[in-house]
């Protein structure tokens, strides 16, 4: 019964909008985090348990993590989460240079 949880847990799978984006996967700091992108847009998903005083910088690496996984910049103060304060997805919007 707690194996199908786990493996479950170990799973990302993006918002509807997200579907069929390309997904890029990064470990920062220990922590995995899957990068979904769909062209001046992308969704980070934390994967993987934190406790809460663990969750302190997963904003900032969210940010990192999109970063250097898209190529992109991300647009200050873009990031966001459907639940205010969650650190376990977040939404960004991007300044991609074509080139």
């Amino acid at each position: 019964m707690i194996l199908p949880l786990f493996l479950l847990a170990a799973c990302a799978s993006p918002a509807p909008q997200f579907i069929g984006a390309q997904r890029h996967d990064i470990t920062l700091e220990g922590i995995r985090f899957a990068v979904f992108q769909k062209a001046t847009e992308a969704e980070v998903i934390r994967l993987g348990y934190l406790t809460r005083s663990q969750r302190a910088p997963v904003p900032e690496l969210m940010v990192a993590a999109v970063e250097r996984t898209t190529g992109c910049r991300v647009i200050p103060n873009s990031l966001r989460s459907r639940i205010p304060g969650d650190t376990g997805e977040a939404r960004v919007a991007l300044r991609c240079d074509g080139g």
